[in-house]
């Protein structure tokens, strides 16, 4: 591993952590709030408020690690992003396998300090913030649904950080709300991942410290989203090709 390399995977594994401990975080601590009150499930008391904060919180985390990792190593912070960028050739593929490792590691990382802050009950209570589709979704509307979301997401990351034309300053913040809007929409139906990282870390230390086993659910998040990304990933270069506007710079994640 080069020395370039290096930086770079430790800044997607701690980008990644910090999106799985605030993000998953506010979800889990929704979840006690609720529990305290009596209740169960996210929006029985809040209702799409809930889904708000959380959202909010996702968003705003994507936002400030994008702005802190992103010279670094373009703050992918999610497999199926660094994935539609390596099928469009904005990444190489050595440097996508340690940013894919990197981005596990951090989730998983990020699920084991929040049950070490928060306690048992953030696993038997708040499930770590794993994800699994709504009461009477199906299994192939919550893929559908996860593919969807992270075509938008993946659309928005060619269009404002990958595109050589796209305004200077403004990724972060596009893609930090794109990722609140997506959960807003999503969150009820499935969770809203959009991301098999952040899905993976809690499944697996869910499993590690005596929480459900939801891995029957994880193609639902490693499919959908991977395909959602490079569909959106090979539009866009479509798009920008035919436009004869924009164009697409040598990986927006190279120094």
């Amino acid at each position: 591993m080069t020395c370039n390399i290096r930086k770079k995977f430790f800044a997607e594994l701690l980008g990644t952590f910090f999106l799985v401990f605030f993000g998953t975080g506010s979800a889990v601590v929704t979840l006690l709030i609720t529990n305290a009150a009596g209740a169960t499930g996210i929006g029985p008391l809040g209702g799409l408020g809930d889904w708000i904060a959380i959202a909010l919180a996702f968003g705003l985390t994507v936002m400030i690690c994008i702005y802190v990792f992103g010279k670094i190593s373009g703050a992918h912070l999610n497999p199926a992003v660094t994935i539609g960028l390596l099928v469009t050739k904005n990444i190489a593929l050595v440097d996508s396998i340690y940013y894919i490792v990197a981005q596990v590691i951090g989730a998983c990382l990020g699920s084991l300090c929040l049950f070490l802050c928060l306690g048992a009950p953030a696993v038997t209570i708040g499930g770590l913030g794993a994800t699994a589709p709504g009461l009477g979704v199906s299994y192939m509307r919550a893929m559908f649904a996860e593919f969807l979301g992270t075509f938008f997401l993946m659309m928005v990351v060619m269009g404002v950080a990958v595109d050589k034309k796209a305004e200077p300053g403004f990724a972060g913040i596009s893609i930090g709300m794109t990722v609140a809007a997506v959960i807003v929409v999503l969150g009820a139906f499935t969770g809203a991942s959009i991301n098999p990282a952040r899905t993976f870390g809690p499944y697996l230390m869910d499993m590690i410290l005596g929480g459900q086993n939801l891995w029957g659910f994880f193609p639902i998040y490693l499919v959908g989203p991977i395909l959602g990304a490079i569909c959106a990933a090979f539009a866009y270069a479509y798009l920008a090709k035919d436009s004869g506007v924009c164009e697409l710079p040598q990986p927006f994640n190279d120094e």
